[in-house]
């Protein structure tokens, strides 16, 4: 039985641009096949035991050529699998996909066509400029830039083009906007007509040049500027100074490695996204549940002996409320019990579960806590403390002298995962200008992973630290710390990182 083929229009690089259907096809997919130009973040949402097969095109080097791609489709197809391929922009925008669906087509291939948002809208939309305008365009063209306008049987008509009054978008023709602007001004066109050119649209390397059909040239060669690249022409142009936006986000342009757990990393991308900023990920701990559960089962066992429970992070209430699932046992037997919590986001998910959190220090650590409770505990009481393997003795230490009774149980322990040294090597040499650490043991693993003897590649980044703990461990590691947290939060890093780039 043959397989389903999705033709998905990827967006143009931004990859939250994505619709939900093409998002959906990606995590469905057998085999993926993608071009050059699509966000590599897009695939992480491809099932781990997805095909994935890189079939792009470079300017000047097709290792896969149309139809060899057009054949892979349908091969994968006929041995019974669902292939996605995923294309930049939109696939039937000059985007070949109607080549690739005519030949599944002739061979009885299930197929659909999911759309995708053209860089002809959406790139100058990215720089402030709307297609179509009342006061400037009624209407918008979407022409080939690969095209030679001097070829004699090319399908462009210049004598049309020249005299229309619409905004003309030539997309990918940074390599004939000599001749498309000379023809234009041949045909009609007035030579002081406003002309943007904008790389790399909707990305965090995003830049635009603005002149006219007269000089735009000879700036695109003094800028050096390279492909992907699409052509703007028409008065619309002037709006970009009034309208843009993407540029003026305060982190855009700035590149920040992101060294959190997997499932804990989208918080901190989000919020620097959402700032402008380019986030990279590449996880140095990961979380893994204690596997010798006895300590904890026999603690849910005799709960009610406890007086407080002490949660310390987001990973001890996930795992210590599973394991309560697991076990059958109902929260209310929790009724009795003060719960106190040391950070925002572990009080948080403490009252996302129902639960009242009595106590949560303004500082976000050990220190804060026993001042918090240091009046408040009393001698003879019981703790639950459910926590990392590696957390600080402090805790107990300082309890203890209170005259509490402490449990501490490692219920998960911190690993570094799996990773690739030299990915994080050519990500470090292709310029970061941030790089985040949000506890000791991400520093410790990153330069485990790294290698004290490539330590000096990060040398020009700045480094921004939760906490006064984590500055510590970096330090020592001989790193310098730029930039510390004053509230020891995500949110609080992120604001850190912003006053030192804004202020």
């Amino acid at each position: 039985m043959n397989g389903k083929v999705y033709l998905v229009g990827a967006g143009p690089g931004d990859y939250k641009l994505i619709t939900l259907k093409g998002l959906e096809c990606i995590k469905k997919a057998d085999v993926i096949l993608y071009d050059r130009l699509i966000n590599p973040k897009l695939l992480n949402y491809a099932r781990d035991d997805a095909e994935i097969i890189y079939v792009g095109k470079e300017p000047d080097n097709h290792s896969y050529k149309q139809g060899d791609i057009s054949r892979l489709i349908l091969e994968k197809a006929l041995e019974g699998k669902i292939v996605t391929r995923l294309k930049g922009g939109d696939p039937f925008v000059f985007g070949r996909g109607g080549e690739e669906a005519l030949l599944l087509a002739e061979n009885n291939v299930e197929f659909e066509i999911v759309p995708g948002i053209t860089s002809a809208i959406s790139v100058p939309a990215y720089c402030g400029i709307p297609v179509t305008h009342r006061n400037y365009s009624s209407s918008f063209h979407v022409i080939t830039g690969h095209e030679d306008p001097t070829k004699k049987d090319g399908y462009l008509d210049y004598e049309v083009l020249g005299k229309l009054k619409g905004t003309l978008v030539f997309l990918m023709g940074i390599k004939n906007i000599e001749n498309i602007c000379n023809n234009l001004i041949k045909n009609g066109q007035a030579p002081s007509r406003p002309v943007a050119v904008i790389r790399k649209g909707t990305t965090h390397e995003q830049k635009m040049i603005i002149g006219t059909l007269e000089d735009i040239a000879y700036k695109v060669k003094e800028d050096n500027f390279q492909n992907p690249a699409i052509i703007v022409v028409g008065e619309v142009v002037n709006l970009a100074g009034s309208l843009r936006w993407f540029e003026n986000k305060p982190l855009f342009g700035k590149k920040i490695l992101v060294t959190r757990t997997r499932h804990q990393a989208s918080k901190l991308s989000q919020k620097i996204e959402e700032l402008g900023g380019e986030s990279i990920e590449f996880p140095t701990i990961k979380i893994i549940e204690n596997e010798d559960y006895r300590d904890i089962d026999r603690a849910l066992n005799n709960i009610k002996k406890y007086k407080w429970i002490i949660f310390t992070s987001v990973n001890g209430v996930k795992i210590f409320f599973g394991r309560m699932k697991k076990l059958d046992f109902d929260v209310r037997i929790l009724k009795d019990i003060t719960i106190c919590a040391i950070g925002p986001a572990t009080a948080k998910k403490l009252n996302d579960m129902g639960l009242k959190v009595e106590y949560m220090p303004d500082e976000y650590r050990a220190e804060g806590i026993i001042d918090i409770l240091k009046d408040k505990i009393k001698d003879g009481d019981n703790i639950l403390l459910p926590r990392a393997d590696i957390a600080r003795k402090l805790l107990i230490d300082e309890l203890e002298k209170l005259g509490a009774k402490v449990d501490n149980i490692p219920i998960y322990k911190t690993v570094i995962p799996e990773y690739d040294r030299e990915n994080l090597i050519k990500i470090l040499k292709e310029k970061v200008d941030v790089i985040t650490f949000t506890s000791s043991s991400t520093v410790k693993n990153f330069v485990k992973i790294l290698g004290m003897e490539n330590l000096k590649l990060i040398n020009g980044a700045k480094i921004a630290v939760i906490g006064p703990i984590t500055s510590t461990t970096a330090k020592e590691m001989g790193m310098n710390v730029d930039i510390e947290a004053k509230e020891y939060s995500i949110s609080g890093l992120v604001d850190e990182i912003l006053n030192y780039f804004c202020n």
